[in-house]
């Protein structure tokens, strides 16, 4: 393990030295291809800004609002059939557009259950094996202006369900 965290500190530098090296040795003007990759970097971040910035608006109205919760008493029953916990549902849904309102309400659930509760491990172990979905395809498929995105958004929604799925029945197994 002190070998690992070792190594960890010294990766960084060591990528970065490899590339300067990688750049002198086929003789490619190292500097210039900084700058080129630095200008198309902020142009990719000036086109991508009002998207990130409606999904932070759309996700910010929808947890002020109160609606979020409100979905989650209704959608309760359902959930106490499938065996969901109906406290997650906000959680889950603003996952898949926001991390960091998803960490805020991740919070929440902790105030509220503890971090140790079956709640709090689930959630905790629910935002580690999930991603933004909605976030990070619009972000990157901006950034590279793909179109079509074909089985990209079913394959997320269903390594999402597999990592709800995983988070639940581990933090079930951690508590009882």
């Amino acid at each position: 393990m002190q070998f690992l965290l070792y190594l960890s500190n010294y990766m960084i530098p060591f990528v970065v030295l490899y590339v300067i090296l990688l750049g002198l040795i086929n003789k490619v003007p190292i500097f210039d291809e900084f700058v080129k990759g630095s200008k198309e970097g902020i142009r990719v971040v000036v086109e991508i800004m009002p998207t990130l910035i409606g999904l932070m608006v759309a996700v910010g109205v929808l947890r002020g609002s109160g609606a979020l919760e409100a979905f989650a008493g209704w959608i309760s029953p359902v959930m106490n059939v499938i065996h969901f916990p109906a406290d997650l549902v906000p959680l889950t849904l603003v996952k898949l557009f926001s991390a960091s309102a998803a960490t805020s309400l991740l919070l929440d659930i902790y105030k509220q259950f503890g971090t140790d509760s079956e709640l709090g491990l689930a959630a905790s172990l629910f935002m580690s094996c999930s991603e933004t979905i909605f976030y990070t395809m619009s972000v990157y498929f901006m950034a590279v202006q793909v179109k079509k995105t074909r089985w990209t958004l079913p394959g997320a929604f269903l390594a999402t369900a597999a990592g709800i799925v995983a988070s639940l029945l581990l933090a079930h197994g951690m508590v009882h």
